[in-house]
């Protein structure tokens, strides 16, 4: 007698969940995926031709979840605008959106895609989970009508948003998150009313979910690791990389150590508009990361991850990030600082004349101690410390407090602060501290070809980023990264008007 296909699906998803609940790990992958985008149009195109572009998308994204659940994995990220792009008005982008139902419904769009309204998008994505016994990780975006007895309603009758769903290894729907913290571009989605905590629960961990630029602000970012305490981010985003300190693969690692847990990041890829860079990042450093700002090529990247990494043996103690510079009783003193800007932001620099030294410089209240020894100073590169403590960004504003030790892009100080991907300097040894009025502090090293340095610097629980040993490549930056969630100015958009 021949096994039906539901049982046949039943067997290989419970040995799938007790392998899962035999092992403090599990595999972890994400898709850095070159979107197939729409024609630019002001008129919106029609709903078939709407899914034959997703379908387009969606075939190479299946080609991916198809390859990581063969090589072991248990689940996959794909990238925000994965499926559709962003070349979009409000207008041109609705023949794209599916009304998500809340995941309490539950529901399987895979074995019951009748039972709300035509969903083919979120179909196909259940039946990719569901089909390679893997849970899928997606951006789509969602639609929601409204009437005039709702005074938020918009002017079109409904709302959209920018929206991750996860769907388990049956093709359940578990999860749904309307992006909170939208780009400033994003005008073709409405913000949502109140700012969503999505967790939920699997054999392997506890997961939350959040999307792009929502990973700067405190909710839902903080929310989710400090107050509902998940063991891994999940973070579809389509990241613009900028130097010297928010270049994708740069942050989101310094942030996954900086907060003590897993981020799964899925990056899209375009490299016209310095969109590369996905990892999967841990407290401990990057497990596994691409960046590639040169071919059109998307990228699967897989790693064995701890499940629950505050339990980990290897789990790093917690920080005290101010505690050794302010314990220097009298800092040296730079009298020949200078202002440069990093896009524009005004930093306070100091240049390190010399091979090795003992720098201190301040700005409002903060001050950041260099200790340091080159091991081959090029003659035709500066180096310089510098401190910015202040609001950052255009309309949407935020506070920063930043100690870097940074390559200048020549030898002409006002260069100080602009891209540059490459050097030929090498440290021996390298201590930077600062007197920070925030533990979210997120630690990042940057090697020349923008390239990461796992393993070769600590965070000591003083507070001091420290080289472990010499520098195996020159070096582009090394920075503390904090935020001030406390100092952020009110949100000027956030309305769903």
């Amino acid at each position: 007698m021949v096994p039906s296909q539901p049982f046949l699906h039943a067997v290989v998803f419970a040995l799938t969940v007790l392998q899962a609940i035999a092992s403090n790990t599990f595999i972890a992958a994400v898709y850095e995926h070159a979107v197939i985008l729409a024609d630019a149009t002001e008129e919106p195109v029609s709903a078939d031709d709407a899914l034959a572009l997703m379908n387009k998308n969606m075939d190479v994204l299946e080609g991916a979840i198809k390859e990581a659940a063969q090589q072991g994995a248990h689940i996959i990220v794909t990238p925000e605008d994965g499926i559709y792009g962003w070349r979009f008005t409000r207008e041109t982008i609705y023949p794209y959106l599916e009304d998500i139902p809340d995941p309490a419904v539950n529901w399987i769009p895979c074995t019951d895609p009748t039972r709300f309204a035509p969903a083919p998008v979120q179909e196909r994505l259940s039946c990719m989970a569901r089909n390679n016994s893997i849970y899928v990780v997606a951006n789509i975006g969602d639609k929601k009508l409204c009437n005039s007895s709702d005074p938020s309603c918009p002017r079109d009758g409904r709302y959209q948003y920018n929206t991750n769903v996860v769907f388990d290894p049956e093709g359940k729907l578990v999860a749904r998150y309307h992006k909170y913290n939208l780009f400033r571009r994003e005008t073709q989605f409405n913000y949502p009313k109140e700012p969503e905590a999505v967790t939920f629960e699997t054999p392997f961990g506890k997961f939350g979910i959040f999307t792009c630029f929502d990973i700067l602000f405190r909710e839902p970012a903080v929310v989710l690791v400090s107050e509902l305490q998940v063991d891994t981010v999940l973070f579809p985003t389509a990241w613009m990389n900028v130097l010297p300190f928010l270049t994708a693969v740069e942050f989101h690692s310094a942030w996954a150590m900086g907060m003590g847990v897993n981020l799964l990041s899925a990056n899209t890829h375009n490299v016209s508009l310095a969109m590369t860079g996905d990892g999967l990042f841990t407290p401990e450093g990057p497990a596994a990361y691409h960046y590639d700002s040169r071919t059109e090529e998307g990228r699967l990247l897989l790693a064995e991850l701890s499940a629950r990494p505050r339990l980990s043996p290897t789990y790093p103690p917690a920080v005290n990030w101010s505690s050794h510079a302010t314990s220097i009783k009298k800092f040296p003193g730079e009298k020949d600082t200078f202002l440069a800007a990093v896009r524009r932001d005004i930093f306070t620099f100091s240049e390190l004349r010399c091979k090795a030294g003992n720098y201190t410089v301040c700005q409002g209240d903060l001050c950041c101690h260099l200790v340091y020894q080159m091991s081959n100073k090029s003659k035709d590169e500066v180096y310089v410390l510098g401190a910015f403590d202040g609001l950052h960004g255009s309309l949407i504003k935020y506070h920063w407090q930043i100690c870097t030790l940074l390559k200048c892009k020549s030898t002409d100080l006002n260069t100080c602060g602009q891209p540059v991907e490459t050097a030929h300097t090498k440290f021996e040894m390298f201590s930077l501290s600062g007197t920070f009025g925030t533990n979210y502090i997120f630690p990042e090293v940057l090697y020349s070809g923008v390239q990461l340095a796992p393993g070769e610097f600590e965070v000591l629980r003083d507070g001091r980023l420290k080289s472990k040993h010499g520098t195996s490549k020159p070096l582009l930056t090394a920075t503390l990264f904090g935020r001030l969630y406390e100092k952020d100015l009110p949100h000027p958009l956030r309305t769903s008007s």
